[in-house]
């Protein structure tokens, strides 16, 4: 009884996958708004193609001239038929005629046939490089669009719906150009002047030759209706593939912690599944549709054989004649089984397209205004004015209200407060990452609204508690901000960092190169190496956001120390839960539910006895415990 209940529990609180794959489409859409028509994607992919116009040109007339040769064969073959029958029946002269034409059509049938290899195989690299050249041109624009998107709208995306955009999607679109744009020209040339060379033959045999083009017509245009909508559920369903992925990849050392692997791989089996099942119903589309138009190619194949020998027997038409009907039928046969490639191919651009241009018509929430003028720096003065800010989103509760201080050149404000009372809000809104809904921020007077991004980003920098090094040399992580940094600077922010230590005990020194996400180095590693990243910069605002949290009290005092003289030229504010990194602060601000509940020294908020000295109290109390324990285990 007990270990049902035991099960029945531990069912109960087992993750609901069908319900997260949901979550994670929810998700995605976010990124989505209302999808532009398809004529308008494909058009655009063309105007996009045409920045290449000379190989669009080579390609369209290499395409033209293939479709031409190909159009020779079925009279060519035609006439060698005749002249081959005339061989058969005629007398000596005409044996010698008919085969001396007999030899000339083969040999322009060879000729013929060798042209259109080569044109087909002139038209085939040309569509592909044309679509490799288009999908380079959109790898850079959709990777600097996510460079200048602001953080409002990678806040509500996921990574894994960004990559897969950038990836599937774009790869959807550069297959256009040669599986849609050349095929469906290729097509039009051999049906448009096929049909008059046929109907200019006999009006009767030529329509029943084309008989079926209006029904494959009909076909392909519900089919590539259908497939669009499969395709962007598709699309949706691999995405979230991408995001389910991304997350236990990040995170893949709690999955290891927790035991989670069978929960994570059924998680990713079930979003599988989706994909697959959509998988499936698009191939199934595509196939049935290809199947029936073969059908409707065979039937008017049958039509043309049985009406065209009937007239052969009444000797109205000659069997050369004849062939050239069913050689033309024939040659139709790839372009029509190929119908269902090309609908498959402009319904996957027109849907790609609609997802990828989405992202790229977004304008940043958060940008440079009209006439912005870079920021000119003189006194150093940082103020908030009254601000106040709400993340974006229905039902989201203000995070600062009213909030107002100012710090000057070389004075140090301290900000500390409960998880969630707006500290790193305030870190977030001085660089610009987001805009206050109410109130205003200047640096020496100028409002940061009214100065230019880069500008902004180069006056102040921000030091985060989640630091992020990237799979790069040591000295590359320190020296990302000023990649042209000499080894002296390099050196001299690791002394400041007080990370110049630890680099002489590496393999190679500064060039040692640290994992994704600086794996090989330990979180007070991480944290030097981005004090010493910003320190290097010698910015005018230096803001650090629990930046130290990692690190011990002694190693964070000595790089107190060495930045000294750095922070003596610029307005520094520190936030911070432990209390002893700003007993030097000029003033010191306590947070709480986005709002100042008190100010003052270090000295001053003691002597009031308020929640600052409740909380500086308590940690001294905890520090006393730790170090009394410390001592007894030695």
């Amino acid at each position: 009884m007990a270990q049902s209940k035991a099960r029945a529990k531990t069912t109960s609180h087992r993750p609901d996958w069908s319900k997260q794959a949901t979550a994670y489409q929810d998700r995605s859409a976010a990124a989505d708004q209302k999808p532009a028509a398809d004529a308008g994607v494909l058009l655009r992919i063309i105007r996009l193609a045409m920045r290449h116009r000379v190989r669009v040109a080579f390609a369209v007339g290499a395409t033209i001239a293939a479709a031409f040769f190909q159009l020779m064969i079925p009279p060519l073959l035609g006439a060698s038929v005749d002249n081959a029958l005339g061989l058969l029946r005629g007398g000596q002269v005409a044996a010698e005629a008919a085969r001396a034409a007999l030899l000339q059509a083969a040999l322009l049938l060879l000729g013929a046939s060798i042209l259109r290899g080569i044109f087909t195989l002139l038209h085939n690299y040309n569509g592909e490089a044309i679509g490799h050249l288009l999908a380079y041109d959109l790898r850079l624009a959709f990777y600097g669009k996510l460079q200048n998107l602001s953080f409002s709208f990678h806040d509500r995306v996921h990574t894994g719906e960004l990559i897969t955009r950038g990836m599937l999607d774009l790869d959807g679109v550069r297959m256009f150009v040669n599986t849609g744009l050349l095929r469906l020209v290729l097509l039009t040339v051999l049906i448009g002047f096929g049909a008059y060379m046929l109907i200019s033959t006999d009006i009767l045999l030529g329509v029943l030759s084309l008989s079926f083009v209006p029904f494959v017509a009909w076909r392909s245009s519900s089919a590539r209706l259908k497939l669009r909508t499969l395709w962007l559920h598709l699309q949706n369903r691999m995405a979230n593939l991408g995001q389910i992925m991304d997350e236990n990849l990040t995170g893949i050392r709690v999955v290891r912690a927790f035991g989670a692997e069978p929960y994570e791989i059924e998680k990713y089996d079930v979003a599988s599944e989706e994909a697959m099942t959509v998988a499936e119903e698009r191939i199934k589309t595509r196939v049935s549709s290809t199947t029936v138009m073969s059908y409707a190619y065979f039937i008017a194949m049958g039509l043309v054989l049985w009406v065209g020998g009937l007239q052969v027997l009444e000797g109205t038409m000659t069997v050369g004649t004849l062939t050239v009907f069913l050689t033309f039928i024939t040659i139709l046969q790839a372009p029509v089984r190929q119908l269902g490639l090309l609908v498959n191919s402009i319904a996957r651009a027109s849907t790609c397209g609609s997802r990828l241009f989405t992202i790229l018509d977004l304008e940043p929430t958060i940008g440079d205004r009209e006439n912005a003028q870079p920021i000119a720096v003189t006194e150093g003065c940082v103020r908030f004015e009254d601000v106040s800010f709400a993340y974006s989103g229905e039902g989201s509760l203000p995070v600062l209200r009213g909030v107002s201080f100012e710090v000057k050149r070389g004075k140090t404000l301290g900000i500390v407060g409960p998880p969630g009372s707006g500290k790193s809000t305030i870190a977030h809104l001085l660089p610009r990452y987001y805009d206050p809904s109410g109130g205003s921020i200047t640096v020496d007077g100028q409002d940061i609204r009214d100065v230019t991004l880069e500008s902004l980003r180069q006056t102040v920098r921000v030091v985060q508690q989640d630091t992020f090094l990237f799979t790069a040399s040591l000295e590359n992580n320190i020296a990302y901000g000023d990649p042209w940094a000499d080894d002296g600077m390099i050196e001299d922010a690791a002394s400041v960092a007080q990370i110049d230590g630890f680099v002489g005990l590496l393999p190679n020194g500064y060039e040692t190169l640290v994992g994704e996400r600086g794996v090989s180095l330990s979180g007070g590693q991480k944290q030097r190496v981005a004090i010493a990243r910003a320190a290097m910069l010698r910015s005018a605002v230096l803001i650090f956001d629990d930046s130290t949290a990692a690190i011990d009290a002694e190693t964070e005092q000595r790089i107190r120390e060495s930045l000294k003289p750095h922070m003596a030229n610029c307005a520094s504010i520190i936030i911070s839960h432990r209390l002893g990194a700003l007993r030097h602060a000029d003033e010191i601000v306590f947070l709480e539910a986005g709002q100042i509940v008190e100010r003052g020294t270090h000295e001053t908020l003691i002597a009031e006895g308020g929640r600052y000295a409740a909380l500086f109290a308590l940690q001294n109390r905890d520090g006393d415990a730790e170090s009394t324990m410390q001592g007894a285990a030695e």
